[in-house]
């Protein structure tokens, strides 16, 4: 199929229209919000706004920086949306129905962040590189069995320091 876009997508918004919108709104909002140039300023805050939005769209490195910028905000943001998701799944508290134990909700917060980890892994396409490092070297098979026998070992020890020896 042929690379299809879609006029959102298109070299003049990308590069033109949606960071000169950013920087005339953001540029707009901080300046009526702090009321640098007066109070009741609109007009004057709007054209300071849109002079500052042409030079930076005048430039080519701001606006590659701002692209790049947004794009990371926009991922970091959906992350941060599932964290926050789970995490109010693992240890919100709920009046009536399932109602986990201390150590279990800690248990679904692992599980859960150990989960959006390898959601971001496989959605950026980089656990094919991090499984090769970890598990296809020359040094990995002892490693691996190395700490899998402390992680055996110190559970063994844990348990048996909770029960008091006994």
């Amino acid at each position: 199929m042929a690379n299809q876009e879609i006029f959102l997508q298109n070299e003049l918004f990308t590069r033109f229209a949606w960071p000169f919108l950013l920087i005339f709104f953001l540029v707009f909002a901080i300046l009526e919000k702090t009321k640098v140039l007066g109070d009741d300023k609109k007009q004057v805050n709007a054209l300071v706004a849109f002079v500052m939005g042409l030079i930076v769209i005048s430039v080519a490195y701001p606006v590659e920086v701002i692209n790049n910028m947004i794009l990371f905000l926009t991922v970091g943001l959906v992350v941060m949306f599932v964290v926050l998701l789970l995490w109010g799944f693992a240890f919100g508290d709920m009046k009536e129905g399932f109602n986990p134990a201390g150590w279990m909700k800690w248990a679904l917060g692992i599980i859960a962040g150990i989960a959006v980890i390898v959601a971001v892994l496989w959605a950026t396409g980089s656990n094919a590189q991090i499984l090769d490092l970890l598990f296809d070297q020359g040094w990995s098979s002892g490693f691996w069995t190395n700490t899998v026998f402390v992680v055996v070992v110190a559970a063994a020890l844990a348990v048996i320091l909770k029960t008091g020896g006994k």
